[in-house]
């Protein structure tokens, strides 16, 4: 094992340099599979053998963005739009509540029609009629004042992505009207309001290097985010980058080990994307060090249209419905899957 790789096991001060030096040695399989194995250690440390799920409630795919890589970007005729009513999604929480979810996942595209105060109303409901339950909200970049009005209306936890820290390659995957500056300000409104925030972006991105990931590395120490999305980027057929080939699953496993030890109470999913690119993708990224799973709440008639990529699992055990063989899989690697809100742990 290389000397900076010993080092990050006990020392994760690292410049950009030095993560972008740590990173070549991904394909080096003592590192991996230390790094594997302080990961699941970490997780012990601060989890036990506890993965919390959450239930993923896509409620609009109209957006008015236009980011190149996505599948439900505004530009993209071919999309069929749909947005659910306060009605259908309560009735999601009410199924989720009874399958054992007590964490809720309000995620959809930047829709201009659910304005601050539709928004203020659905998360005051969902808080009402479930007390217990923790609310996260994935709708993308909004001015302080309707975060704060979210936060103050009950919503606890906020996922925004940031997809790439590098300035160049966040210009590469982005119209012009969209900058990196206004990302990363979001992300620390969040922070500053009192959620429990998730950053993270996507492993092998078109015009990704080892110098971007390490850029996101030092972004993530920056930040410290209480919760870390990563996923393979996966091509969507109505995109500039249709032709483009997918992120390692290697690689992807690699990372959520990094951050795990980077960042050692973070809550991680092992995500959807996994799941998408490797059966057993999920498996592996719990063992990884990722201790979160996100199924799928959202009515199953609109599942197959909140495509950000091709071949999204839409049916099969990503779904809630599913949860006893969710329930089975995670107990397959000695690990359990329980019903509880799971807010970030207390960093000793």
């Amino acid at each position: 094992m290389r000397e900076i790789a010993k080092r990050f096991l006990e020392d994760q001060d690292f410049t950009k340099e030095e993560f972008e030096e740590l990173l070549k040695g991904f394909e080096n399989k003592e590192e991996r599979a230390a790094f594997r194995e302080k990961a699941a250690f970490l997780r012990g440390k601060y989890y036990g053998d506890k993965v919390f799920t959450r239930g993923l409630i896509e409620f609009t795919n109209y957006c008015k963005n236009n980011c190149y890589y996505c599948g439900i970007r505004g530009g993209n005729k071919n999309v069929i739009r749909y947005r659910l009513t306060k009605e259908e999604i309560l009735e999601c929480c009410e199924e989720g509540y009874a399958l054992g979810f007590r964490t809720f996942v309000l995620q959809g595209g930047e829709d201009p029609w659910f304005t601050d105060e539709r928004m203020v109303e659905m998360i005051r409901e969902i808080k009402g009629n479930y007390p217990d339950c923790a609310l996260t909200l994935s709708i993308g970049e909004k001015s302080y004042e309707s975060y704060k009005k979210f936060r103050e209306a009950g919503a606890d936890r906020y996922l925004l992505r940031h997809e790439t820290a590098d300035e160049v390659h966040y210009g590469k995957l982005h119209p012009a009207s969209m900058k990196l500056s206004d990302r990363k300000k979001c992300l620390f409104m969040l922070k500053e309001l009192g959620y429990q925030t998730g950053a993270g972006f996507m492993v092998g991105s078109p015009g990704q290097t080892l110098s971007c990931l390490a850029e996101d590395l030092v972004f993530l120490k920056e930040l410290k985010p209480e919760m870390v999305g990563i996923g393979p980027f996966i091509p969507h057929h109505d995109t500039v980058f249709k032709d483009e080939t997918a992120g390692s699953v290697e690689m992807t496993l690699y990372l959520l080990s990094v951050v795990r030890i980077l960042l050692p109470n973070v809550l991680l999913p092992a995500t959807t994307a996994l799941g998408t690119m490797d059966e057993n993708g999920r498996e592996k990224g719990l063992l990884c060090g990722a201790n979160v799973v996100m199924p799928n709440l959202s009515p199953l008639r609109n599942r197959k249209q909140y495509e950000l990529y091709d071949n999204k699992i839409c049916t099969g055990d990503e779904a809630a419905e599913s949860r006893g063989n969710l329930r089975k899989r995670v107990e397959s690697i000695g690990l359990r899957l329980v019903d509880e809100r799971g807010d970030v742990a207390k960093y000793e």
